[in-house]
């Protein structure tokens, strides 16, 4: 527990659930259980911790409400407002579970502030203001058990770690993306995302295969078309929202690598039956 607390930057003496405003002591008095952080759960990919709270310090009490919840905040840490935006809202989202600790480690509140401070012009150029369920005075000093703002080393990780996965990148218009790139990948796909999930830092994405839609298949086998599996290289150790949505539509491109098909370029689809359509059929005519 020592090493982790260390990893963590965890300061302080364990806080009496007293000295907690009330939200947050109604929420320390609920009986929680240490939970295994979900692959899915793209927020909080490279903590640096494998098990959260559930309940969290949210009032999430299951983990579909925590992923549905959590997925929402992904945008932001794109904007790398600031260095610990992960560290805070994972300490929120998916508190360290700690054995031989009883009470929740809440972040500190110098960590929320410099958040806060880093993130709410960006925030705000979008229309959104710093939620009140992040209110800054509800959280411990720094003298109580609190997760605190990384150091210079931690801070230049985050940053590493919260870059877009280059497959994943907004490259201004996705149909016309789509289109420009059609001839040169292996397999094209309009697909709904069934599952998702790690291995050795590779994203393994299972599409529903009912609204699959194959534009191009290039030296496909029976089984691969049979039941399709897509591979995101690399991609536990960057950030690629669109496929980690549950059930979103995506345009995928890629190439086949090995005994691998390997997505490199991705975009969410959310356009209209009708303009679906009309894609598919522009799709349809091209000729490489």
């Amino acid at each position: 527990m020592r090493f982790l607390l260390l990893f963590l930057g965890i300061v302080g003496n364990l806080c009496p659930s007293a000295a907690l405003p009330f939200i947050l002591t109604q929420l320390s008095t609920r009986k929680s259980s240490c939970k295994a952080i979900p692959s899915s759960m793209t927020l909080c990919h490279g903590v640096g911790y494998s098990e959260m709270r559930l309940p969290n310090l949210l009032g999430h009490d299951t983990m579909k409400e925590v992923l549905q919840q959590a997925g929402s905040w992904v945008p932001l840490l794109t904007k790398q407002c600031h260095a610990d935006t992960k560290k805070f809202l994972c300490s929120l989202f998916a508190p360290v579970c700690l054995s031989e600790l009883e009470e929740a480690v809440y972040p500190c509140r110098s960590l929320c502030e410099a958040v806060r401070d880093g993130c709410t012009p960006v925030m705000a150029a979008f229309g959104f203001p710093w939620p009140d369920m992040f209110n800054c005075t509800q959280f411990p000093l720094g003298n109580e058990l609190c997760v605190p703002p990384a150091g210079s080393e931690d801070k230049q990780q985050e940053v590493k770690e919260e870059a877009p996965c280059s497959a994943c990148r907004n490259r201004g218009d996705a149909d016309k993306d789509f289109l420009q790139n059609y001839c040169s990948s292996d397999f094209a796909l309009k697909i709904n995302i069934r599952s998702v999930s790690t291995l050795e830092g590779d994203v393994m994405v299972v599409p529903e295969a009912r609204s699959r839609t194959v534009y191009k298949s290039k030296g496909w086998s029976d089984e691969e078309l049979r039941k399709t599996v897509l591979w995101l290289s690399d991609g536990d150790n960057c950030l690629c929202q669109d496929i980690h949505e549950p059930g979103a539509t995506v345009l995928v491109l890629g190439h086949r690598a090995d005994d691998r098909l390997v997505i490199s370029w991705v975009r969410k689809w959310q356009k209209s039956e009708k303009e679906t359509k009309r894609f598919s059929r522009t799709v349809r005519k091209l000729q490489c």
